[in-house]
């Protein structure tokens, strides 16, 4: 009995692995915000490929990229998404601290 609830365990959990990725959008990307830098500052995605940045300082930063995208202040461990929905260079900065860079090439 423990051996057939075993192989059912196994079987819902390739079940969930086969369907999750079959479900999978454009890959998804990272950028960590960390000592007044965003990392990586130079990211390639494909068209699709939505980019979450996560603030890992202890001070709030914001992600802006004018007439596309402005996220809301962040605290320490907030995040914000964008989807790139169109092909095109994307640079933006924190309207915080203007010195801190960043661009995602969207292809």
């Amino acid at each position: 009995m423990i051996s057939a609830t075993l192989r059912s365990f196994g079987f819902a959990i390739a079940a969930a692995i086969i369907l999750h990725a079959g479900g999978a959008r454009a890959e998804d990307t990272a950028v960590h915000i960390d000592n007044f830098t965003f990392e990586p500052a130079q990211l390639t995605v494909k068209v699709g490929t939505t980019v979450t940045w996560t603030n890992r300082d202890d001070i709030p930063h914001t992600v802006v990229s004018a007439g596309k995208f402005r996220s809301k202040t962040m605290d320490t461990d907030g995040t914000f998404s964008f989807t790139f929905t169109a092909a095109g260079d994307y640079k933006y900065f924190c309207s915080l601290h203007p010195h801190m860079t960043g661009t995602v090439k969207v292809e």
